[in-house]
């Protein structure tokens, strides 16, 4: 008759050893994980105070700076040198400029500087 298959005595188990590294590989996961987490909260809060401090609505800031993005000046369209020239002939007009600053202006805009 056949003997049992019997484990050898002075052979370890490969599971047991593997089971006590993942779960302390699974601890330190998790604690990186809520780590991250605390440090997303503590930031939110701070950004949050730091907003409402400066007098900013810090819900709506994203969107304030984007329309004020869009209505400067530097994402408007450039003037043609003809409605430049317009608007220096309306400022002479209306008397905000004199005749030598309108002069100069006119000269400088017409060498393309």
């Amino acid at each position: 008759m056949d003997e049992p298959f019997l484990p050898s005595p002075v052979a370890p188990d490969p599971f047991v050893a593997a089971s006590g590294a993942f779960g302390t590989v699974f601890v330190l996961a998790c604690l990186i994980v809520a780590g991250g987490i605390v440090v997303s909260i503590v930031l939110a809060i701070r950004n949050y105070n730091k907003a409402r401090s400066a007098g900013h609505d810090p819900f709506t800031l994203q969107t304030d700076l984007a329309t004020r993005a869009l209505d400067s000046e530097l994402l408007a369209p450039k003037q043609t040198l003809e409605q430049r020239l317009a608007e220096l002939d309306d400022l002479a007009t209306r008397g905000v400029i004199t005749s030598e600053e309108r002069a100069a202006a006119r000269t400088e805009l017409l060498s393309g500087r």
